[in-house]
């Protein structure tokens, strides 16, 4: 059709040069518009066939040949580049909205995005907004990496993880944008909570005792079979959330509650009186369903919620929940980092999920307060084994928290860790909401392996074939996959399979935190201090035996007192005030 179309368009301007004696040239205008028709006809129908079904798919099927079905340097640029995330700026960061083209232009893209790895000479970035996930098993290099989405938060940051690991690599680097705490209620490394967590704080307000008594009962598992977990849960949170609102209404405290789970009986009375005082007479109804309930239905909502409470048994995990209330307008504020560190026997994954779920929150509330609905700039969740200290609800959160400036970087140890705790729909939905998927090498389950290479898709491969004579005889085409479950399993050390959407996969290289520039710098810096203490403090010893030695001089030889004199006033101008000396002939004690 396009072919006649052209025909008859040079044929009727043909007609349209002859002579005006010329018969039939009168019919030129009709042969042109014919052929115009026709043009545009076709060129229509071929727009039709480029952007229908069967031309994206044909245009994907030439592109996995040119490429082995990997990601080319042309798909990183248009979806994954620096360039590619500038062009959202506005939409990462609503303070830009109203900026000059130039403030938008000097603006770092570390503001917008965070660099997950190097494919060739080109960076994979992730804008804020976006949810990653790490699967990997130990030693890999996961919190490494990890580190590096610390370091590059432009704003507030909570991480947690069960060593001190991030501690050391990004504490340094953070203090410099702002104050820095750990909730440590493990105990982990003997490093002291500077941050304290009362579970009660806020449960004065029934949607807050609703969201913490869930919060609470997310780090442990219900009793009973499958089919039985969910109703065991459902009793469990609505008795928990009535007493932690008594609890609050009465200025009681978290042991109260404890006291109150081991014997109902016992404290009807109270939790009642109470209870009088809410602004919801609902939970007054919860309590006294809960209370005065069958002996069996009552123990086994107590099976359920005296595990949410354990942490009370240590001294360490009471000790960090004793009276405070984390103020999350604070730390979003002045851009604070918090540490949460938990140990694997999950004994404290309630107290570290109930203060994750605070912050969680009150970051949604006001982020809705601002312009966008987004906070700017936003929390990151650096959530290192989430899956054993920190069983917050990611498989709703990776759907919600992106769109309201609430950054999720998430570390797992494999799929199956996933399914233990948040089950096959919960993993299902983490994997589906995560916009970058990072698989580490060395795994050695073939399901998930298997899963990760179906994700690759497939390629087509030449198989030649070779006659007796060993002379090639015919060659054919067959489709395997882009990246076999065995290639996937041998991946070198600090390479991973990028699976992005929008994408195909691609294998880069990711960077280490204890690689970086600034990271450095602060090591060097630290172990310079370091040693400026250890020579301050040899040379202050030096000084003090010096001054003892011309003390003892002076008194066995009255003639060089004088000289003796001169040593001691030399050496107490040059003494800090930390380091005195209390009598003669006795050591140099710390001043205080």
């Amino acid at each position: 059709m396009a072919l006649t179309g052209l025909v008859a368009g040079l044929l009727g301007w043909l007609m349209h040069r002859m002579p005006p004696e010329t018969p039939a040239r009168i019919y030129w205008p009709w042969l042109a518009i014919a052929g115009g028709a026709l043009l545009l006809g076709s060129a229509v129908v071929g727009w039709n066939r480029y952007i229908a079904s069967s031309g994206l798919v044909g245009r994907w099927s030439r592109r996995s040949r040119r490429n082995q079905g990997v990601a080319s340097a042309w798909a990183i640029l248009r979806v994954a580049s620096r360039w590619a995330v500038r062009r959202k700026a506005a939409v990462l960061r609503p303070s830009l909205g109203d900026a000059h083209w130039w403030c938008r232009l000097l603006m770092p893209t570390r503001e917008l995005a965070t660099p997950l790895a190097r494919v060739g000479l080109l960076r994979v970035w992730s804008p804020i907004e976006d949810v990653t996930l790490r699967i990997g098993g130990p030693r890999v290099g996961k919190t490494g990496e990890l580190a590096c989405r610390i370091l590059d938060a432009p704003g507030a940051v909570i991480a947690t993880s069960t060593r001190t690991d991030l501690i050391s690599l990004t504490r340094a680097c953070r203090e410099r944008l702002g104050p820095v705490g750990v909730f440590n209620p493990s105990g982990v490394g003997d490093l002291e909570s500077t941050i304290t967590f009362d579970p009660l704080s806020g449960c004065e307000h029934p949607v807050t005792a609703t969201a913490r008594a869930a919060d609470l009962l997310s780090g442990v598992s219900s009793p009973g079979r499958d089919g039985e977990r969910e109703y065991w849960a459902g009793q469990a949170r609505r008795a928990l959330a009535s007493l932690l609102h008594a609890a609050a209404l009465g200025d009681a405290s978290m042991r109260d509650v404890q006291a109150w789970v081991a014997d109902p009986d016992t404290a009807a009375v109270e939790v009642q009186r109470f209870l009088r005082r809410s602004p919801e007479p609902a939970f007054e109804s919860d309590a006294l369903q809960f209370l005065s309930t069958n002996e069996r239905t009552r123990s086994s909502i107590c099976a359920s919620i005296m595990p949410a409470l354990g942490w009370l048994m240590d001294s360490t995990a009471a000790a960090a929940a004793d009276k405070g209330d984390f103020d999350v307008e604070q730390l979003l504020e002045n851009r604070g980092t918090v540490f949460m560190l938990g140990a694997e026997d999950t004994q404290t994954a309630p107290l570290v999920t109930a203060l994750t779920g605070h912050i969680a929150r009150q970051a949604r509330r006001l982020a809705s307060q601002q312009p966008g609905g987004r906070l700017d700039p936003p929390l990151t969740l650096a959530l290192d084994e989430a899956a054993l200290i920190c069983p917050i609800p990611l498989d709703s959160w990776t759907a919600d928290m992106g769109g309201r400036g609430v950054t999720i970087h998430i570390a797992a140890q494999s799929r199956a860790q996933l399914r233990q705790r948040w089950g096959d729909t919960g993993a299902a939905a983490i994997l589906n909401n995560a916009a970058t998927l990072l698989v580490y090498g060395g795994t050695r389950d073939v399901d998930d392996l298997n899963a990760y290479s179906a994700l690759t898709g497939e390629r087509d491969e030449e198989v030649p074939s070779w006659d007796p004579h060993g002379d090639l005889h015919t060659t054919s085409i067959r489709r395997v996959p882009v990246l076999s479950a065995a290639q996937i399993a041998q991946l070198p050390a600090r390479h991973v399979v990028i699976i992005r959407r929008g994408m195909p996969p691609a294998i880069g290289r990711v960077r280490m935190a204890w690689t970086r520039s600034d990271v450095k710098a602060a090591a060097r810096a630290t172990s310079r201090a370091a040693r400026a203490e250890r020579f301050e403090l040899a040379r202050e010893r030096a000084a003090w035996w010096v001054t003892a030695a011309a003390d003892e001089l002076a008194a066995t030889q009255p003639r060089l007192a004088p000289l003796a004199a001169r040593i001691h006033t030399a050496a107490q101008l040059s003494r800090p005030v930390r380091f005195v000396i209390a009598e003669r002939g006795s050591q140099p004690k710390r001043g205080r």
